[in-house]
């Protein structure tokens, strides 16, 4: 497994600190446990001794004794043998029942400097809300960038379209690139999907209606891109003889949130300078699970190119909103501590209508934020100070 260094330099700093909690959330199988042992082994690489690494991976039948926050407490304490700081590692921690009494008494003595992962975001901002207010830092992890895979494949930039058309059908789940049998990685990619079902889904979130579940992540799925309608979903669901009540359906599409399948992105007035709670759309967070939940068989690449850029500047750090100017709309409105970046995405601008209505959607602002057409060609269609990027330049560059 290659080193990801994007995650591993956001957590250094706090590898000594014991007062905060180390949050690393994500979707299943995204590569949190890989990242856990990468940080083990930067430890020992320091200098800290092996007893003093408490490893704990909860998805082990080893583990199966510690079921309540008394049990992962005395567990814990039991391999103290001194004043020394020890390194917790607690894998998949929201099995164990009420676990964040036990990770809040641990590090309240100041004595452990501890770190959880978890696949389900309740876990950090709802559960932890009482006893580890203030008291954590969180990392989201997503499954591995367009250069991580660059690098974990070895693939040359002569064949980066190849990856990229790849990517936009069986997403980077990391362990996909194992297989290379089309069947196994379907099979793979299922296999993940249905253990978010079971353990996060049913058995975490208590939805048991799994085929109306799976209709709604259909129905998002396939319409992501565009404005979320409630209005629409149920509809949908009527003609397919699925008939749920209006708050049912927010309980499940928080759940499908929550467990990191989609993520929605809110709508801000570029004008009005304003969060809009409405119209919001989604975006997947892997690709290869909307390969394995659509009936579509071909992959719209606008889309594709689309979640892609998204989840992109998800691991670039910004905060990422829909822009709405007066009569038009900006695909991202990218937000980090230095400001704002406005980005329109498309497939190709070779047609002269689609380029002048990209570029007229960034002429409408009126600020000095920077503005940005991402799409597949080669050559430069920037105008009037928008900048033109193509997308593997846009991918491959940490400095965007």
């Amino acid at each position: 497994m290659i080193k990801r260094e994007q995650y591993l330099k956001k957590i250094r700093d706090f590898y000594h600190v014991t007062s905060l909690v180390k949050i690393l959330c994500g979707l299943r199988r995204s590569g949190k446990s890989v990242i856990l042992e990468q940080i083990i082994d930067e430890m020992k690489e320091s200098g800290i001794l092996d007893d003093h690494i408490i490893y704990i991976n909860f998805e082990l039948m080893e583990y199966d004794n510690i079921k309540t926050a008394r049990d992962l407490n005395d567990y814990v304490k039991s391999l103290v043998k001194d004043k020394e700081i020890y390194y917790v590692f607690l894998d998949e921690v929201q099995r164990v029942d009420n676990f964040e009494t036990a990770v809040n008494s641990l590090r309240a003595s100041n004595q452990f400097s501890i770190f959880i992962t978890g696949s389900n975001s309740k876990m950090t901002f709802l559960e932890l809300s009482t006893d580890l207010s203030g008291r954590y830092v969180s990392f989201r992890i997503n499954p591995l960038s367009f250069r991580e895979t660059v690098e974990l494949t070895g693939t040359k930039k002569e064949k980066y379209m190849d990856l990229l058309l790849d990517i936009f059908e069986w997403g980077t789940l990391p362990q996909r690139f194992t297989f290379d049998n089309l069947d196994s990685r379907k099979y793979y990619i299922s296999d993940v999907y249905d253990s978010i079902l079971l353990k996060d889904v049913v058995d975490r979130l208590g939805i048991t209606d799994i085929t109306s579940f799976n209709k709604i992540l259909q129905y998002i799925l396939e319409t992501e891109t565009r404005e979320f309608s409630v209005t629409n979903v149920l509809s949908y669901l009527e003609k397919n003889n699925q008939k749920i009540a209006t708050d049912t359906l927010y309980k499940y599409v928080e759940a499908i949130c929550s467990t990191f399948i989609m993520n929605r992105v809110y709508r801000y007035d570029i004008h009005g300078k304003s969060v809009l709670k409405t119209l919001n759309k989604f975006y997947a967070t892997d690709l290869g699970v909307k390969k394995i939940k659509t009936n579509s068989k071909e992959v719209n690449y606008s889309h594709a190119l689309e979640n892609v850029v998204y989840n992109e500047l998800v691991n670039k750090g910004y905060d990422v909103y829909i822009g709405k100017t007066k009569t038009s709309e900006i695909d991202f409105i990218a937000s980090n501590d230095k400001g704002l970046k406005y980005i329109q995405v498309c497939y190709s601008l070779k047609d002269e209508n689609t380029l002048k209505r990209e570029l007229e959607a960034l002429e409408e602002i009126d600020d000095s934020y920077p503005k940005y057409i991402i799409s597949i060609d080669k050559e430069d269609y920037g105008s009037n100070g928008i900048k033109h990027l193509n997308i593997f330049d846009f991918l491959m560059n940490d400095d965007f």
